[in-house]
């Protein structure tokens, strides 16, 4: 069996874990003779079906604030000692499971350097592991992100210990590799895989107890993990009476599981003795709602994103813009490039948002022909990427194995 460990410090959201565990999926479904050990901070990584060959290291939890540092979540620790028992237990996961390949998600040192002493250590031992890192489309501002790289040593760190960096997104979106000017030694690791198409599931089991009739058009509205989706969600739910003014309309309305209590509440109250909105905590079948709506409202996360451009719906993205602007940045390129309609938060309001959601609906069952085709085989590839090092991670195994019976026949 080939051993895959999946690395993913997962501060804040869902958006990482999921893509992680999406591509962790993938692999033991391309490799049979291959299990994966996930290892990550994510507080709701419970939450989601975890597959035969696929299993789970725990680690304790970071968030994020909104100046963009890092803090502990729940332990009552200081930072520092958090994440040396964090290291600590990265280093022994990865001594005791020997994995033949590690995939690192978008940190190439992990947080805090977290996973540098367990890189140093797999080096000093003659690193039959490869490594690649996994990149998604856009990570912050050009500025942004050349400044962090270049303070914690990103690119050298590429340079010494990764075979590869995989970027799960298209370079005629947002070109990263130019865009954040990296040098040509980690240019030459790059591989572009397109973006992560994700599989339509039947929105029939999704809306069979809902109160959702055929005359209706539905809008779902969802803000991912929606820790920070209290405003979107608000506005909304303040543009409702302008929206059913405008025709028949049904909304679903997810808070996400990391709202907090006093946000879910306010929510409930707005929403409270409606009976053109169905309210839901979570959904398991984020994938079948999308498929049943005429519209989607979200931020523009990156899961959400590729779930929309593989069922090719409408969408409105108001993308989160702090402590990063990714979400904004590609919310602007999908709009330039005709895909979806996005609305910046400054802009948001329930005027503003009732205006937007009235009109996409108008044009619900008009063919929108983007100007870019965009490539969805991210999956595929990244397993062809990442099987060509589990071959050479093989050959340096048995190559090692049949050095030491030599040696010790000699």
């Amino acid at each position: 069996m080939k051993r895959i460990m999946v690395y993913s410090h997962d501060t804040f959201g869902l958006g990482n874990i999921r893509r992680m565990l999406t591509v962790a999926m993938h692999l033991v479904d391309a490799f049979p003779d291959a299990s994966v050990l996930i290892v990550s901070g994510s507080p709701m990584l419970h939450a989601f079906r975890i597959p035969p060959r696929v299993d789970y290291l725990k680690l304790p939890c970071l968030s994020r604030t909104q100046a963009g540092d890092y803090a502990v979540k729940f332990l009552d620790m200081p930072f520092d000692e958090t994440v040396r028992l964090r290291s600590n237990l990265l280093v022994s996961a990865i001594l005791d499971f020997e994995p033949d390949l590690i995939v690192v998600d978008k940190k190439p040192l992990g947080v805090g350097n977290e996973l540098e002493h367990a890189l140093e250590l797999l080096q000093r031992r003659g690193r039959q592991t490869r490594l690649a890192l996994l990149l998604r489309d856009i990570l912050d501002s050009p500025e942004a992100t050349r400044a962090v790289w270049s303070k914690n040593g990103y690119f050298d760190a590429i340079d010494r210990y990764y075979d590869q960096v995989l970027v799960v997104g298209s370079e005629h979106v947002f070109d990263l590799a130019r865009e954040y000017d990296f040098p040509a030694s980690v240019r030459d690791k790059v591989r572009y895989c397109g973006y992560l198409k994700r599989e339509r599931h039947s929105a029939a089991r999704t809306l069979q107890d809902g109160p959702v009739t055929q005359a209706e058009r539905l809008v779902l509205v969802t803000t991912g993990g929606g820790e920070d989706g209290h405003r979107l969600i608000s506005a909304y739910a303040d543009s409702l009476d302008a929206i059913a003014a405008a025709g028949s309309v049904h909304s679903v309305v997810v808070c996400g599981p990391e709202m907090s209590p006093v946000h879910r509440k306010q929510v409930s109250i707005r929403l409270e003795g409606r009976d053109d909105v169905t309210l839901l905590e979570f959904s398991d079948d984020m994938m079948g709602l999308m498929d049943a709506a005429d519209l989607v409202v979200s931020m523009s996360g990156y899961n959400t994103v590729c779930e929309l451009l593989s069922l090719r719906k409408r969408a409105i993205l108001v993308p989160r813009v702090k402590p990063v602007a990714e979400q904004w940045i590609r919310a602007e390129r999908l709009e330039q490039l005709g895909l979806m309609r996005a609305l910046h938060p400054d802009r948001l309001t329930p005027e503003s948002l009732a205006a937007m959601v009235t009109q996409e609906l108008d044009l619900a069952n008009v063919v929108r022909y983007p100007r870019t085709h965009l490539d969805m085989d991210g999956l595929d590839r990244i397993c062809d990427s990442l099987g060509e090092l589990l071959d050479t991670s093989a050959v340096r195994v048995a190559g090692a194995r049949a050095t030491m019976i030599q040696g010790v026949r000699s």
